[in-house]
């Protein structure tokens, strides 16, 4: 997910949420009536639904069926959902990043799947895990993603590449002249800061004794965690990294900045490949580097998925195609027209895909990889993070003093907006 646009799951309050869940429709018998007829409607991503335009025909064919398919930011959807959904006019099914599952289910967005077994046993764990809540299943992945180092063939050649982080920062420091730069990164958010400082014990949440996120173990400020943001604040205070590259214009600063082949090497998504491709760029993706300790910087497992929604007048079938798109055919279809890399276990090793150098190198990072956390309190985490990564960034504030702020703040909005589940 291009976390430029992950606060899309905004922050609602308890009253909200309560209405929307209230008046998500109930199940009745006539959702069992015959669908011969019917029409579904998809929300599909953006400059996407090429990939499941033959798997679509294939089910309106074998269904007697009209299936409508809209392209919508996928990151979006469910705040269209919230206003769409109870006038009628929203979707059947829709896509959504596995971040927002927790939200959707507490709000009453989006229903529980009933699928065997033998279907939930097709993906990863990790994509799996991304749409249950309170163990019960609410969605099914579709694509899988997550940052990796793409670098300049033309800069740096594959054997010359640091293989530390603190390597890269050396590197940079010989080759950073306020123009040109070595290696960049977006710290200024956590979504990406938190590979330096999970990969010296910073966390979002704890767990508790059955695995599932616990909001009241907060770790973002831990030990850890400021030694992380400290090695991240060395490489904007000794000039490494361009003072455009915080904030929200930061995105747009690091892309152009690879693009134009003034940056050796970037830390980004396969969101980029095909910008990156048209830009005319040879570049290497590769997993990103290890850390002085001898671990692997971490990032986080993004995960996309079909999910049924609420109001649909069609639920069962809604499901059914949600099943059907992202089947072992269909996710292997799909991959081959977007390029996304899809979450089922069998095409991980699949020869035809693993030919992509950046499947690969989702894949091998994928191992070093934690699951986005997709309780509803995750949205408290987001703005107080970034907001204390900004003044670590600029100098503003010292990692520690930054970070425990942020906790504080994030610890009164749970209070304030959770407390009551």
């Amino acid at each position: 997910m291009k976390m430029v646009k992950k606060h899309t799951g905004v922050m609602l309050c308890v009253a909200v949420s309560l209405s929307l869940a209230a008046c998500g429709p109930q199940e009745s018998s006539s959702e069992k009536t015959s669908s011969k007829g019917s029409e579904l409607v998809v929300w599909e991503d953006k400059e996407k639904s090429i990939g499941i335009k033959d798997a679509v025909a294939e089910f309106e064919k074998e269904h007697d069926v009209k299936v409508k398919v809209v392209e919508k930011p996928y990151a979006q959807q469910i705040e269209d959902l919230r206003m769409d959904g109870p006038a009628g006019t929203g979707p059947d099914v829709l896509t959504m990043p596995g971040d927002q599952i927790g939200t959707a289910v507490t709000e009453g967005l989006i229903k529980e799947l009933n699928v065997e077994k033998d279907v939930r046993s097709l993906y990863t764990d990790a994509s799996i895990q991304s749409q249950m809540v309170d163990q019960k299943l609410y969605g099914l992945p579709k694509a899988v993603e997550t940052t990796v180092l793409f670098y300049n063939k033309d800069l740096i050649s594959e054997d010359e590449l640091p293989q530390t982080l603190e390597e890269w920062y050396d590197y940079s420091k010989k080759t950073a002249d306020g123009s040109n730069f070595g290696f960049l990164a977006l710290f200024d958010q956590i979504y990406y800061a938190q590979s330096v400082m999970g990969g010296y014990g910073g966390y979002i949440f704890g767990k508790d004794k059955d695995g599932n996120d616990d909001p009241s173990d907060l770790g973002i400020n831990n030990e850890g965690a400021v030694k992380g943001a400290e090695l991240i604040q060395k490489f904007y205070q000794d000039g490494l990294f361009p003072a455009g590259i915080v904030g929200e214009q930061g995105i747009n600063v690091l892309e152009s900045l690879f693009t134009e082949g003034k940056a050796a090497a970037i830390i980004s998504g396969p969101w980029n490949v095909e910008a990156f491709s048209k830009a005319g760029i040879d570049y290497g993706i590769t997993k990103l580097p290890k850390l002085e300790n001898g671990k692997n910087m971490s990032s986080f497992i993004g995960v996309k998925s079909y999910n049924v929604s609420a109001f649909s007048k069609h639920a069962e079938l809604a499901q059914e195609l949600a099943v059907f798109l992202a089947n072992e055919k269909n996710s292997k279809k799909r991959y081959e027209q977007t390029k996304e890399v899809p979450a089922v276990q069998s095409l991980a090793s699949d020869k035809a895909i693993m030919k992509s150098e950046a499947a690969r190198a989702v894949t091998e990072q994928s191992r070093y990889s934690e699951q986005t956390p997709n309780i509803p309190e995750m949205n408290e985490i987001w703005t107080p993070a970034d907001s204390a990564l900004q003044t670590i960034a600029t100098g503003k504030a010292n990692p520690k003093k930054a970070l425990d702020q942020a906790a504080e703040t994030a610890k009164g909005q749970m209070k304030a907006k959770h407390s009551g589940k």
